[in-house]
């Protein structure tokens, strides 16, 4: 059976009616239910013509948004009833009916530009959680959206929002996929994500979606048209081990109608959702049936094109959108270009960085990697290769818990919570990479990460010097007091490593030299250090940005008060370092 490209897979308006179009290379007949109704008299069962490349298609006058509908297949040895791979509404997530949807949204004058990758500010957030009106029922887009003036305030200009295509019983975290194209009901539907959309583009926020396509669950797709093997999945799968993964089963990369499939589902959030970027879910378990880099054995070839072509044609389709894999291995071909053969993603996540911050506070068992090594480590010379952050919605989670909760259960407010936390924020918002924040944690968000627990709004006034410091970071990070530019560089280099007092320093630089050069120093320590003597990287007066002991933020800190400006012969300096503390310094 050979493959071209099909064009109007699944539903296409023209006219006064629609086009459908599926694909069940095995079925000996397609039919099309439409109206889909509790009762058949017959008069809503439309026959499907057979194109013979394993497509069936038909053209119905009448068909408006808003109808369901349904498709009914002769096995051979019985019918079946399925919803359309390509919906992009159903009536349900669980037991719902396809619905034809308007394909004419209102964008206004949404003309947004993708952010440079140096410039962008992560905010990690689950829909469902983010904004709950009732802590009892899921939160929608349309909530989501009250609170972005707030993220605006924050210097938030990205969001990663995780899956929303429609999942298993309408909740959990939204890689339970069922479905790739239509997106979930209980969040507010197409139409709701494309409102979302719209309002963060309206305030200067881009919009990166987490997408999964290492596996699916057993959704519209299992046993799509009756055919499988070896008690798997059909047509969409993989029908031998390549099928099995620890979540669920693997799609067949290399049957070129799977991967027009996906490839037509990142069309999707580029063209019709216009989102800004995509966050590919556990890519390492695409490309390798055992999620490793060190077992070619099991390597999947067609994965590895597949994700050069997920790539190229998003680079393509939307110029600045950025491509994140989620990968568990330590691999430069993820974001080398492809004439290297690599896949050109533009970042991946940085995996090993929050458990090296949390080694270096004392809440975590010994990792292979330590913070000063994360904070000079770069995929191929480029810092923005990776996204860094020091809680994301896996470390919080699976059995651990947040930062807030690691250093003090039961009480995230504590004194030591907070000077902690303002130490690993700070080295997100200023070590070589994209910074990343999961939703609540710059005002101690408390637990672990769930699908239920609402965000506790009020730690926003509760803490809000500490909000405020999380403000001052992200401007300095964006360097929007002028005198911060290179922490939009790519340079990095530790100068300062005194491992018996737990002090580190470490020097950011883009072109160099006043305003450019900025020096982050760090106590990780719980003693405070007296006439304490550090050598700078370069002679004249520091003058201190950002002081994480500052009472501003809290009033039990221990602040120290530095002069206007420090200096040191032979640029020796000598300071007071408060306890658990963080200082920002660059040059006028």
């Amino acid at each position: 059976m050979g493959h071209q490209v099909k064009k109007n897979v699944g539903v296409t308006l023209h006219g006064n009616g629609a086009e459908f179009r599926v694909w069940a290379p095995f079925a000996k007949n397609v039919q099309l239910i439409l109206p889909y109704l509790d009762v058949f008299d017959g008069s809503n069962i439309h026959d499907m013509l057979n194109e013979q490349d394993g497509y069936w298609s038909a053209y119905l006058k009448g068909a408006e948004p808003g109808i369901n509908y349904k498709y009914q297949i002769d096995t051979g040895n019985e019918l079946i009833q399925r919803n359309d791979p390509r919906a992009r509404i159903l009536t349900a997530s669980e037991n719902g009916v396809s619905v034809v949807a308007p394909n004419d949204f209102d964008w206004g004058d949404d003309i947004f530009m993708p952010i440079p990758r140096e410039q962008q500010i992560i905010y990690e957030l689950h829909v469902g959680t983010f904004n709950r009106k009732d802590p009892a029922t899921q939160g929608t887009f349309y909530d989501a959206i009250e609170k972005l003036d707030y993220l605006v305030d924050l210097g938030i200009n990205m969001v990663e929002i995780m899956p929303v295509t429609s999942m298993s019983y309408s909740n959990g975290w939204g890689y339970n996929v069922a479905e790739v194209f239509a997106i979930e009901n209980a969040y507010g539907g197409r139409h709701g994500l494309m409102e979302f959309v719209k309002a963060c583009h309206s305030r200067g926020i881009g919009v990166i979606v987490d997408v999964v396509y290492n596996h699916f669950l057993s959704g519209t797709l299992w046993r799509f048209d009756g055919w499988y093997e070896n008690n798997r999945g059909g047509i969409y799968f993989y029908n031998d081990d390549r099928g099995d993964t620890p979540w669920g089963s693997r799609p067949d990369y290399g049957r070129p109608e799977v991967r027009q499939f996906l490839l037509d589902s990142v069309l999707m959030w580029l063209n019709e959702f216009r989102v800004d970027g995509l966050r590919l879910d556990s890519t390492a378990y695409m490309r390798n049936t055992q999620g490793s880099n060190n077992d070619p054995a099991h390597d999947i070839g067609d994965a590895w094109s597949l994700l050069q072509q997920i790539n190229h044609l998003a680079h393509h389709v939307r110029p600045g959108a950025i491509t994140i894999a989620e990968d568990t291995s330590v691999n430069e071909y993820i974001t080398k270009s492809q004439h290297e053969n690599g896949c050109e993603f533009d970042a991946q996540w940085g995996l090993d960085f929050p458990h090296a911050i949390r080694q270096m506070l004392g809440l975590a068992t010994p990792w292979p990697t330590d913070i000063a090594h994360e904070i000079e480590f770069t995929y191929n010379n480029d810092a923005f290769q990776r996204v860094i952050f020091s809680d994301s919605h896996d470390t919080a989670a699976n059995g651990s818990q947040r930062i807030t909760e690691a250093v003090a259960p039961k009480n995230p407010g504590s004194l030591l919570t907070r000077q902690r936390l303002l130490i690993a924020d700070a080295i997100t918002l200023t070590a070589p990479g994209i910074p990343m924040l999961l939703q609540g944690q710059e005002f101690l968000q408390e637990g672990e990460f769930n699908d239920w627990q609402e965000l506790q709004w009020a730690n926003v006034q509760k803490y809000h010097g500490i909000v405020m410091a999380h403000q001052h970071l992200i401007a300095l990070r964006r360097n929007l007091y002028g005198n911060t530019a290179g922490l939009q560089g790519h340079s990095v280099r530790i100068f300062h490593h005194d491992a018996a007092n737990n002090i580190l320093g470490y020097h950011r630089w883009s072109n160099g030299g006043p305003k450019d050069d900025v020096l982050i120093i760090v106590n990780f320590n719980s003693t405070a250090q007296t006439n304490y003597h550090i050598g700078l990287p370069r002679s004249g007066e520091w003058r201190v940005r950002f002081n994480s002991s500052w009472k501003g933020y809290s009033s039990d800190f221990t602040e120290h008060v530095f002069d206007s400006a420090i200096t040191g012969g032979d640029s020796i300096a000598t300071l007071t370092i408060p306890p658990y503390s963080v200082f920002i310094l660059s040059q006028d």
